[in-house]
Order: structure tokens, then C-alpha cells, then sequence
């Protein structure tokens, strides 16, 4: 998984600020009981709700590495229609269906 070019440049521009998200989300991710692909499709979900194309992205992709199934995927997505909206589901389904058709 390549990390996006604007991330590493944030990294190299502010390396003190990108370890310490680095260890904020380490230490979330060490918080509780959730393992590695349930916490994934979480942010997925957390993603779709706000609308982030980008984390949408990054969150499909690790979650499939951690994983997940692209049925699984695409039901995160789809789990959100009653919440979001139509529109907001199909924005998140497309950008979940980017990352499935990319790895094909």
C-alpha cells in the first residue's frame, strides 16, 4: 500500500506533529478489546458518515489488508443508507468500488 505523496510531505515538512499522530493512532488503536479488521471497517464507517473521499480510500485499503471481503466493504457502505442518504451512500459505495477495481 503506498502511502499518498501529500501524507509523506507532511511527514517530512512536520516530522514532530506526524510522529505524534502517528503515536495518537497507535494509541487509539491500542484502547480496547477491537481487533485490527473490525476496527478498519469501523473507519471505514466513520469515513463514509463524514463524506472524506480520501480516508474512504485509505480506510478501504487497510481494511482489506487487515482482511475484510469487498462484500464486507460494500456493506459498510450500505449499512449507511438510512443514515446519510442515498446520495452520501452512492458518493461512499463509488469510492469503496475505486479501491476494489484497483486491486483487481
Amino acid at each position: 500500500m503506498a502511502i499518498p505523496k501529500r501524507y509523506q510531505k507532511f511527514l517530512n515538512d512536520f516530522p514532530e506533529v506526524g510522529q505524534s499522530y502517528e503515536n495518537l493512532g497507535k494509541a487509539v488503536h491500542n484502547a480496547g478489546p477491537l481487533d485490527e479488521k473490525t476496527r478498519a471497517l469501523i473507519k471505514l464507517a466513520i469515513s463514509t458518515g463524514a463524506r472524506l473521499e480520501g480516508a474512504v480510500h485509505s480506510h478501504c485499503r487497510k481494511a482489506i489488508k487487515a482482511g475484510a471481503e469487498n462484500e464486507e466493504l460494500r456493506q459498510v457502505a450500505i449499512l449507511a443508507l438510512p443514515t446519510i442518504g442515498l446520495p452520501s451512500m452512492m458518493a461512499a459505495l463509488s469510492w469503496i468500488d475505486d479501491i476494489i477495481e484497483d486491486k483487481k
